[in-house]
Formats: C-alpha cells, sequence, structure tokens
C-alpha cells in the first residue's frame, strides 16, 4: 500500500529510509544493463592481459632488487659469499701431505734401485776365488759391515771398546797369502738356497765377489775355525737369510779336491765387537759371520757348525 503523505509530513528517519531505497534501485539497475551488455562479449572475446607497469610500484620503489626482477628474471643479482677460511686452509695442508707422500715413495724406490744395481754389479764381477795364505790376524769389528772404508774414514773414528785397545796396536798389515789347493772356493746351503763362490780375504773389496774367507783362519777340513762372511743386503745379498737356519741344517764347503760338509749347532745375534767368535778352535769349526738386521745393520748374525764325520 503506498504512502500518500507529503514530504513535508515525513520524519527524517523516514526521508532516509526512501533515500536508501531509492539508491538500491537505481544500483540494480545499473548492475543489470552492464551484465546484458557484456554477457555476449564473454562468449566471444577472452579477457584481458594484466600487463607489468613499467615504473615499479609505491611499495617496491625503494627495493630495486626486487623490481629489477620483475623486469629481468635471470639477471638477478647474487648476495656475495663470504671466503671460507678453514677451508681453504684444509686445501693448502691436503696439498702439502700428498706432496710428502709423493717424496717419501720417490726417496724409497731411489733405494731399492740403488741397492739392486749394486747386487746386479755385484754377481757380474764374482768370479772364481783366486787361493791365498796368511797367518790369523785380531780384529776389532766383525767382517760384512754395510759401511764402505772410504766412508769410515770421511767420519769420526768410531770408539773402541777398552779391552781391545791393545789388540788395535798389534795389528800391522801382512803380505798376500800364497794360493793354496785346500782353500775354501764355493759355500751350498741348500736350507736357504744358498750356492755363492768364496774368496780369500773379508775386506770391503773382497766381499764385492762373493762370499770371504777370513786371511789366516784354518781351511775347510782341518782341525780350527773356518770363518767365512758376507753381505746380506748388497753385494748379492748372499747370507739374506743366515738367521734362518737351524740346528742340524747342513753346510757345504767346496775345495779343489774335495767338499767338507757341517751341519750347524747353533745361531746366535751378537754385538759387531764380539769378534772372540772368530778365535782360533781345537775341533774343526765353521763359523759364518754376516749383517743384522735386513737394511739396518747394528749386530752380526753368527753361525756355528761342526764337521760332519
Amino acid at each position: 500500500m503506498k504512502d500518500h503523505r507529503y514530504v513535508d509530513e515525513l520524519t527524517l528517519e523516514e526521508l532516509e529510509e526512501v533515500l536508501r531505497v531509492r539508491r538500491r534501485a537505481e544500483r540494480l539497475k545499473r548492475m543489470q544493463g552492464k551484465a546484458a551488455t557484456l554477457d555476449p562479449l564473454r562468449k566471444q572475446t577472452p579477457p584481458p592481459v594484466q600487463e607489468l607497469p613499467l615504473t615499479p610500484p609505491p611499495a617496491e620503489a625503494a627495493s630495486g632488487a626486487r623490481y629489477s626482477a620483475l623486469i629481468e628474471p635471470g639477471k638477478s643479482r647474487r648476495a656475495r659469499r663470504p671466503i671460507k677460511w678453514r677451508w681453504v686452509w684444509d686445501q693448502i695442508l691436503l696439498i702439502i701431505e700428498i706432496l710428502a707422500l709423493l717424496g717419501l715413495v720417490f726417496v724409497v724406490a731411489r733405494m731399492f734401485t740403488t741397492v739392486r744395481g749394486i747386487n746386479e754389479e755385484s754377481r757380474v764381477i764374482q768370479s772364481p776365488p783366486t787361493p791365498t795364505l796368511a797367518p790369523l790376524i785380531d780384529v776389532v769389528v766383525l767382517p760384512g759391515g754395510h759401511t764402505p772404508p772410504d766412508a769410515q774414514r770421511r767420519s769420526e773414528p768410531a770408539p773402541i771398546p777398552a779391552h781391545l785397545q791393545g789388540l788395535v796396536a798389534a795389528i800391522t798389515p801382512l803380505p798376500a797369502p800364497t794360493a793354496g789347493p785346500e782353500h775354501p772356493q764355493r759355500i751350498v746351503i741348500p736350507a736357504i738356497n744358498v750356492d755363492a763362490p768364496v774368496v780369500q780375504g773379508d775386506d770391503w773389496e773382497s766381499l764385492k765377489k762373493g762370499a770371504g774367507h777370513h786371511i789366516g783362519s784354518a781351511n775347510p777340513g782341518e782341525r780350527g775355525n773356518v770363518v767365512i762372511s758376507a753381505h746380506n743386503d748388497i753385494y748379492g745379498e748372499i747370507f739374506r737369510d743366515l738367521y734362518k737356519l737351524n740346528v742340524g741344517d747342513e753346510i757345504a764347503v767346496h775345495t779343489q779336491t774335495q767338499v767338507y760338509r757341517y751341519v750347524v749347532e747353533q745361531t746366535r745375534i751378537i754385538e759387531p765387537t764380539e769378534v772372540s767368535v772368530m778365535a782360533p778352535t781345537s775341533t774343526p769349526v765353521l763359523t759364518l759371520i754376516t749383517c743384522y738386521p735386513y737394511g739396518i745393520d747394528t749386530h752380526r748374525v753368527v753361525v756355528i757348525a761342526g764337521l760332519k764325520p
């Protein structure tokens, strides 16, 4: 039912209500008109594409990095990373360790190459022995040492034990011994695969050619001490495995006329100054001497064998 009152007769609240109703009706008409206009266009044209603004938004104006990423995504700036000094130091230490290891391998390889070359030269120059004869003389150090005489002359003289100083003064050069058919010429030890020539003399030059028969010691088969020495780590390494001999192992010593067989009775490791093992004996004895341990040569291995009946 329509209200036929005049405007002057309406209250303020009623006027506001009428105005609100009129505005709502006008808004609905406008919306319906726009919907009718846009409805056929929605089926024919796609929605417009929103383009990026050419100027940065106000909220991003202060952040140049973010706006640059919107325009050129592939050229975003990276933050500078700090240098990890701990990692750098670890890499330097690793390189130093590798170089030290390579240097050690090189030194060891050169050492083995040198030893091998010396052994090859020794095998070439080892020749049949030249028998000689001379009386037994006193010695200060057992034969078979690793240090050549020229190196000993360049270094300081080794101290002489007090109980041996009297023997040093008595040592005098002896003439070269004459040849004899009963001198040892070859030594064979099957237990350690030794088959080597025996030369007269156990000095540095003599031991390059083979095992050395100490000048003045007894001949094989005679009553007395037959002293034979050889190197263990150079010049053929003839007595390298001498310490492996056991009691009962057989040793054959050849001369020009006969083969004498000895049986191992004991094996000892002694100091180089313990020269008493070279002393004459009242029974037929064979004494073999070499350095020990391999490559270090601070001691001597002594094998004592008795003549086999």
